[in-house]
């Protein structure tokens, strides 16, 4: 489920709603066509607190559910070497949505990929949007998109937002993942070195245990090995957790000694 707390802080005010879900995708795969069907009139446009990235926001409903959804930054990867990859970062680690949607072009599916399986790493509610199925057609191409569910472990429907193909079972597709009806289990790389694998063997359990509950411990303690400043501040500051605590958050290794574990790996 969302956290609140973490989406207040970001700027997303849930009263009215029972689900948020987040709109992701590399530039030019029609995200925002996506956004404007399924949100219709239903949407306001701002700026990210503390930020100059502009943001758009909306609604819909299906079934008897209230959902917002969140359009976030276009962006290649989660890796934060730019502002617009931050905030989509920081919405999808700290505000875990109830299901990111991930808008891929059908044309161009490969390059689309390492968003993908990035946002798999933080969460497994995800749904992949596969947009311009309609220019895919045209220029002869085949996607199976039943495979591709397979291999990732996650729901992929097929789109055309433009001729409003899809969506339909777009929405469903959300709806399930929200409700827990659908369950991902998605597909993700190991292929660490050993002084890696060694260093996340200790790490990860460490996390686990000071921020019970979250779903992306793993990917956290992958970062917080390549040195990620904003994640070691969320560390430190709590964000990972109840970001109401104001107190400095530490590993319980690192807790009996009072200070910070160390984050680099020495082969």
């Amino acid at each position: 489920m969302h956290n609140a707390g973490n989406l207040r802080k970001l700027g997303v005010n849930m009263e009215n709603s029972d689900f948020v879900i987040a709109l992701a995708g590399n530039p030019n795969t029609g995200k925002s066509t996506v956004f404007n069907a399924l949100t219709g009139l239903r949407q306001h446009t701002g700026n990210w607190p503390g930020k100059t990235v502009a943001r758009a926001e909306g609604a819909f409903s299906y079934g008897d559910k209230q959902y917002k959804i969140v359009d976030l930054p276009g962006t290649y990867s989660l890796l934060s070497t730019s502002l617009d990859e931050e905030v989509a970062r920081d919405f999808i680690l700290f505000g875990q949505p109830d299901v990111t949607v991930i808008v891929v072009d059908a044309t161009r599916l490969e390059r689309n990929l390492n968003l993908v399986l990035q946002v798999l790493e933080i969460t497994d509610r995800a749904v992949v949007c596969l947009n311009l199925i309609d220019e895919a057609r045209r220029h002869k191409l085949q996607v199976d998109e039943r495979r591709l569910a397979r291999d990732l472990g996650v729901p992929v429907v097929p789109t055309a937002a433009r001729q409003g193909e899809g969506l339909q079972d777009l929405l469903q597709a959300i709806h399930e993942v929200a409700t827990g009806q659908t369950v991902g289990k998605p597909y993700r790389a190991k292929s660490e070195s050993p002084a890696i694998k060694q260093a996340l063997a200790r790490l990860v359990p460490q996390i686990e245990a000071a921020f019970p509950g979250l779903p992306n411990a793993r990917w956290v303690a992958l970062r917080l090995l390549d040195g990620d400043e904003r994640l070691m501040q969320a560390v430190r500051q709590g964000e990972l957790g109840d970001l109401t605590r104001p107190e400095l958050v530490m590993l319980p290794e690192a807790a009996a000694n009072n200070r910070l574990i160390p984050l680099e790996v020495v082969s």
